[in-house]
């Protein structure tokens, strides 16, 4: 069972201006002076955690660390644009059994390019030049803190700055045309992540969130963490000895049952429909998906 999570480094402890190694629900907020870092201290109220222009990749290696700032009003987007997203298939038990699959000897890792990234509220675009069927995935996303490379199971959550939603949103038909996932998985709009980034002391243990994802208000998937084949901890060791993780890297970890791909008959998303990817003690990501009248090809 894969330890529990501790406090991220954020600055030193004898700097009481500072937040130190507090508990923060980060996220990332356009404002008319662009966009700026912010803590939800409640429900829809935010304050400054950074100067403008400073990253989350930034703060979750500890430079600078974050103040106490004033309220900020804006509009949240992505908490963070990752260096890179390592992405797990077949991760989760219940999804291995809806699929038909056989159990992963290992973790099955690919990546879903940074360029997909959206936040809270922006649509995912579907071109149906490109895809006619685009399916959804909710999972837990760990933000790295700490460079980690070639780091055991036991070292592994100290390296997590915290964890978010996200969706993994796929192109089913072009993912299984392919032969591998990459182009399916990283369409433009297809990675939403957020709301906020909630830090590792808040989540006692990752593998025992509740979490799912609702289609115009309807449950499509509801699951636990327990499910995964392959523990967080486990997957940030395994990846770290293949290539290494730094701050502000993003791991998806995998999705529960409940994809629109194995339902009987198949379900896909369609113009018009509104997607809410939820986790237990982190929060919903809504976005409503557009469908494109562009000139694409395949």
């Amino acid at each position: 069972m894969p330890r529990g999570a501790h406090a991220p480094h954020l600055g030193q402890r004898d700097e009481p201006e500072r937040y130190g190694e507090a508990s923060m629900r980060v996220g990332r907020m356009r404002t008319v002076g662009g966009d700026v870092l912010v803590e939800e201290v409640e429900a829809g109220v935010y304050r400054g955690i950074a100067a403008p222009g400073v990253t989350l990749q930034e703060v979750a290696a500890g430079r600078p660390p974050p103040l106490r700032g004033d309220p900020v009003e804006g509009t949240l987007v992505a908490p963070l644009v990752p260096g890179k997203i390592v992405a797990i298939g077949l991760n989760y038990l219940d999804h291995i059994r809806e699929a038909g699959a056989e159990r992963p000897g290992a973790p099955l890792v690919f990546t879903k390019f940074p360029s997909s990234v959206v936040g809270p509220g922006d649509a995912v675009e579907v071109d149906r030049s490109i895809t006619e069927r685009v399916d959804w995935e909710v999972e837990l996303a760990v933000v790295i803190g700490r460079p980690a490379r070639r780091v055991t199971a036991e070292q592994a959550l100290d390296h997590v700055y915290g964890y978010t939603v996200a969706n993994d949103v796929s192109a089913r038909d072009v993912q299984f045309s392919d032969g591998q996932w990459v182009r399916g998985k990283s369409l433009d709009t297809f990675c939403p992540l957020g709301p906020v980034v909630v830090t590792a002391d808040e989540v006692p243990s990752p593998q025992e969130l509740r979490l799912g994802l609702r289609v115009n208000g309807q449950d499509m998937q509801n699951s636990s963490t327990a499910e995964m084949l392959f523990g967080v901890a486990e997957l940030i060791s395994y990846c770290s000895h293949s290539f290494s993780l730094q701050p502000g890297d993003v791991l998806l970890t995998g999705t529960p049952w409940g994809c629109g791909e194995f339902m009987e008959p198949k379900t896909s998303l369609h113009d018009g429909d509104s997607v809410e990817a939820w986790i237990e003690g982190i929060g919903s990501l809504v976005n409503p998906v557009v469908e494109l009248g562009g000139h694409g090809r395949q």
